[in-house]
């Protein structure tokens, strides 16, 4: 195969089989001594191309179907199949619950809408199936629990596509973080800049001929289709679809200066946001946005979201700043580097893969890694999980704090055991409205 394949399949399996103390020969023997995984896709977009590695023979998965509601979209993801010489042949539908009857499917690869998530989700694990859940997991915080409720109740594996969770060099640096490298973390700053153009204004016509409309909005209350809502640009057409940028994005860096700062929810959540570009496109929420989130102990985390301005404040596209008493650490996908209290450099660390920048969709070494680790999970072969749902909600739900805060135009006290916000009107937005016999259950 291309010699991006190569690569990946290097990468990854010196990330996930080399981690385990194994050859990659022996690694094989051990993957072939274990149950084939049955994979079922739902969401046949861009990001169903960070897949195509892990349904390659090393990995012993089969690919069992392929759901979308839109039948160019399988059609795409078949072809893609064929040139990257995958030997499958997926059965298709448009209908996920046709998938989840089907005993023999083991896994469920949610790559949907964001309004799609949790509900198919939950759907997914009542079913008796394992789940990989991209970002961000949950529409709203309400949805964050009932994940986490459900992951305990039928004893499946949820995991997010936040995949710097899987990357080595990003593993390293929060370990020494951990350890004391910085002295004690107080605040980080998660970041993204993107030159986002402008978006249709939403004229109402009649849906593409071979896009089912009514699945596509399965949970969400029906509206009347409008051009071109299914293409991407539901992200900005209200709160029904998206989550807003902040959900879209800054979920992964914001999960980083968690993870650093090991902290879970906040005691306020302060926001300046609005749309600042473009004022008479179809864009309908803010495009920029500067987040606070306090913690106890004086600890803070702040995110810088540019969607539409992409001058590059911290000197990249994307990441995350450390600082600490005595010392500060960038890391983001493609390197990390440690300073000392002075600000010069002390190391730094390249991440050696192929997956980084703010581009659409995609995929490459990491998102392979993260999914090999919820694989292997579920096979039992992983020393641990790096991604479990009750950990990735917790970075979600701020994104979903910072939005409240955003819509409802206050600053929110929040109870840091539960991120219950104690102000009655934002807990309105705590949960959402749900087409009647589509909502969701634990």
């Amino acid at each position: 195969m291309g010699s991006r394949k190569d690569f990946i399949k290097k990468a990854t399996l010196g990330a996930g089989g080399l981690a385990l103390g194994l050859s990659a020969k022996s690694y094989g023997r051990v993957m072939g001594a274990n149950d084939r995984i049955n994979i079922a896709i739902m969401g046949c977009g861009r990001r169903v191309g960070a897949y195509y590695e892990i349904l390659s023979s090393d990995y012993n998965t089969n690919l069992s179907w392929l759901c979308d509601v839109k039948a160019s979209q399988r059609t795409k993801v078949i072809e893609a199949l064929k040139k990257e010489e995958i030997d499958a042949e997926p059965k298709q539908t448009d209908d996920i619950r046709e998938v989840l009857e089907d005993p023999e499917v083991d896994v469920i690869f949610n790559a949907t809408p964001d309004h799609w998530h949790a509900p198919g989700t939950l759907m997914a694990v009542q079913a008796g199936k394992h789940v990989y859940v991209e970002k961000p997991c949950s529409h709203n915080m309400e949805e964050s629990k009932m994940l986490v409720a459900a992951q305990q109740k039928y004893d499946k594996i949820i995991q997010m596509g936040n995949q710097q969770r899987s990357a080595p060099h990003t593993i390293e640096i929060i370990n020494e973080i951990h350890n004391g490298a910085i002295g004690r973390p107080y605040k980080a700053v998660a970041f993204y800049n993107n030159q986002r153009g402008k978006v249709p204004n939403p004229v109402q016509q009649d849906p593409p001929e071979d896009l089912n409309w009514e699945l596509f909005q399965g949970p969400a209350p029906r509206e009347a289709y409008h051009h071109d809502t299914w293409d991407y640009n539901w992200h900005w057409y209200g709160w029904k679809w998206g989550t807003a940028e902040t959900g879209n994005n800054a979920t992964h860096e914001v999960d980083v200066a968690r993870w650093a700062l090991q902290v879970d929810y906040p005691e306020q959540v302060d926001v300046d946001a609005a749309k600042q570009h473009f004022q008479d496109d179809g864009w309908t929420m803010y495009d920029t946005m500067y987040a606070t989130f306090r913690y106890a102990d004086d600890k803070t985390i702040n995110w810088d979201g540019k969607s539409r301005n992409s001058l590059q404040t911290y000197g990249a596209g994307r990441g995350t700043i450390i600082y600490g008493t005595e010392g500060s650490v960038f890391v983001n996908r493609g390197i990390y580097r440690l300073f000392d209290r002075e600000g010069e450099l002390v190391r730094e660390k390249s991440a050696g893969g192929n997956e980084q920048g703010t581009a659409l969709g995609g995929g490459g070494s990491m998102s392979t890694r993260h999914i090999l680790n919820f694989l292997n999970t579920i096979r039992g072969t992983s020393d641990q999980q790096n991604s479990p749902i009750d950990e990735g909600s917790k970075s979600v739900d701020l994104c979903h704090l910072a939005n409240i805060a955003y819509r409802t135009g206050k600053s929110l006290e929040v109870d840091s055991s539960t991120g219950r916000i104690y102000d009655r009107e934002a807990m309105q937005l705590w949960g959402r409205d749900y087409e009647s016999g589509w909502e969701p259950k634990v």
